[in-house]
């Protein structure tokens, strides 16, 4: 690659800088050269080798403006705000026209929080400035600070319109776009952008992206091709384009887009599973399962992938290996509320009902609310005729559900189970006013109750 000759004496500059350090001999350089010498050790994050360039920069041009002002950036990277903010006075009373000041001045106002008067700096330094595109882009982060989104957007595309190559601004522009919920918006400009410059992959990938979002697939789908086009190791695109033609249902080029994803890159687990996923959904059950298994090899520590095994085999009525893997997976995460609802939930389907009531009571230990969890895991405490726990199950039930008639009916039933009539009939009259037709519950669930004459008269009173 042929370097530029900027380029060329700036790596000349900062080997010379160097090998000075070592040999402890103090070589001259004009000021510039210091300043790129600092910003580079700044920008690679070695503060120390960047402070002993400026401390011989400033004894080789102790009135250098532009030095005084890296030593300023230096100071507010040290968070010596008040220091920073004496030595830019002094810069101001000589050079009142430097936008470099102002840049600073609202750097530090921004540090303090003062994002207004940060903007105000920001605006004076534009009067002064050639470099619109940078002072833009900074005046559209202090809006985002504010979260003033529209602002913040308009700034963006000030910035975008001096400098079309900006790709930090485009993405905060479709951040504020997406953020204010105006994706069609989004579209429309970024096909403005797309038409000014052509060959911008990111513009393509976040148009795709936005297209995606208001399920546009086919012409998300049309937007990636293009961002992998122009640039044919765009992984992000490759990955979105393939979760387009999911949606389509077009399985084969999902997986052919996925596989490319897994070329570039090595394997990621989510890959993986979605190409077993379209597997499974082509009717081949022999390479999802084989891209299952990749998957929790590749993460062992990612739930989804013990889940679509587990999943795959309950499909298949294979209860047996289900439980297999979910047993494994449980081995590996034994607090996972949707591992512990699959072992619930087959159990229950093999007819081993102490092993489900005991996975849905560590599902709901574990953080999983959802009302069938309740009620599965009720209706098998009935079932083992622990009417006691289930009674103690429901109430804890209703913190999460106070108005849910299936946990009325399934208390009533409860109550008149151990014959506490007085607590049963509240509940049942609680069922029959939130959703009286669901009183077939006590028939289907308490043959018992539903046979007793009383029961069906209460019923018939209140339909009355």
């Amino acid at each position: 690659m042929q370097l530029s000759n900027e380029e060329e004496d700036y790596n000349l500059s900062l080997s010379k800088f160097e090998s000075m350090l070592k040999t402890n001999k103090v070589l001259f350089f004009d000021s510039e050269e210091f300043e790129e010498i600092i910003l580079h050790y700044l920008d690679i994050g070695k503060a120390n080798l960047a402070k002993k360039a400026l401390k011989l920069a400033l004894d080789q041009h102790p009135k250098s403006t532009g030095l005084k002002l890296v030593q300023v950036e230096m100071l507010v990277y040290d968070d010596k705000l008040d220091i920073a903010e004496k030595l830019l006075n002094e810069l101001y009373a000589i050079e009142p026209n430097n936008e470099e000041i102002y840049i600073q001045k609202a750097n530090i106002c921004s540090k303090r929080d003062q994002h207004e008067k940060a903007v105000e700096l920001l605006k004076i330094a534009l009067q002064y400035t050639d470099d619109y595109a940078d002072v833009y882009n900074l005046i559209g982060m202090e809006y985002l600070f504010m979260d003033n989104l529209e602002m913040a957007k308009d700034n963006f595309i000030k910035c975008l319109e001096e400098d079309l190559e900006d790709q930090s601004a485009l993405y905060n522009v479709v951040y504020c776009f997406e953020f204010l919920d105006q994706n069609q918006e989004a579209i429309v400009y970024l096909n403005e952008y797309i038409n000014r410059n052509p060959y911008s992959e990111i513009a393509w990938h976040q148009l795709g992206r936005l297209h995606y979002g208001v399920k546009e697939y086919e012409a998300a789908i049309r937007a990636f091709d293009y961002a992998t086009l122009i640039d044919d190791e765009f992984l992000g695109a490759f990955m979105e384009k393939a979760k387009a033609y999911e949606r389509l249902k077009k399985y084969n080029e999902a997986i052919e887009s996925y596989n490319r994803t897994i070329e570039l890159d090595d394997a990621t687990s989510y890959a993986l599973l979605r190409i077993g996923k379209c597997y499974e959904k082509l009717g081949n059950a022999v390479k999802a399962l084989q891209y299952y298994n990749q998957t929790v090899h590749e993460d062992p520590l990612l739930d989804k992938g013990w889940i679509a095994i587990t999943d795959f085999y309950v499909r298949q009525k294979n209860f047996q290996k289900a439980l297999f893997f979910v047993n494994k997976a449980l081995a590996i995460d034994n607090q996972n509320r949707l591992y512990w609802k699959r072992y619930a939930t087959i159990n229950k389907q093999m007819n081993f009902f102490e092993e489900a009531e005991f996975g849905y009571r560590k599902a709901v230990e574990f953080g999983d609310y959802a009302l069938d969890t309740w009620l599965f895991w009720v209706d098998i405490l009935q079932f083992l005729g622990e009417f006691e726990s289930a009674i103690q199950t429901l109430l804890q039930a209703t913190e999460y559900f106070p108005e849910e008639n299936e946990i009325e009916y399934r208390l009533a039933g409860l109550y008149f189970m151990i014959q506490d009539n007085t607590k049963a009939k509240f509940h049942l009259s609680n069922g029959l006013r939130l959703n009286f037709d669901n009183y077939i519950l006590i028939e289907d669930l308490f043959p018992v109750v539903w046979s007793k004459k009383m029961v069906k008269n209460y019923i018939e009173k209140h339909k009355k």
